[in-house]
């Protein structure tokens, strides 16, 4: 089962919302844990984010590209939004640096995300989604 619409829509407007995705990444000096802006749902099986600071999670996918996209709006739930408000992704991540999948990551940005200052520079990350299970372990893709 695909990402739903709601949870596209949800998954778009976290930062802004006040519940920001977090990407958790492994690698050589241990756990990495970071918050990304520009999450996006790439289509209905993939998330991606645009990778412009560079620095821990991009050092540890050049270890381990499997990743866990941690996704928590505890309102979405109370509200009847979502059945549970805390959603974990795991995947794999895939560096995009040039090319059309890249530029499609960069199109579906917000637009807070295409100005911001080293936009331009930055590296597409695109995540096909393995599972997705909520906070009682139960799937929901």
């Amino acid at each position: 089962m695909p990402l739903s619409d709601t949870l596209k829509t949800l998954i778009r407007n976290a930062w802004d919302d006040g519940y920001p995705l977090l990407v958790a990444t492994m690698g050589p000096l241990g756990p990495n844990i970071a918050p990304k802006g520009s999450m996006i749902a790439y289509d209905g099986e993939h998330l991606a984010w645009w990778e412009r600071s560079k620095k821990g999670v991009l050092e540890n996918l050049g270890h381990d590209r499997r990743v866990c996209i941690m996704y928590a709006n505890f309102k979405a739930q109370r509200d009847g939004i979502l059945e549970s408000g805390f959603i974990r992704f795991f995947g794999t991540a895939e560096l995009i640096e040039s090319g059309p999948v890249r530029e499609k990551i960069f199109s579906l940005l917000v637009p807070r995300e295409q100005t911001h200052a080293g936009a331009e520079a930055g590296i597409g990350a695109l995540v096909k989604i393995e599972k997705a299970l909520d906070a009682r372990g139960k799937p929901i893709l």
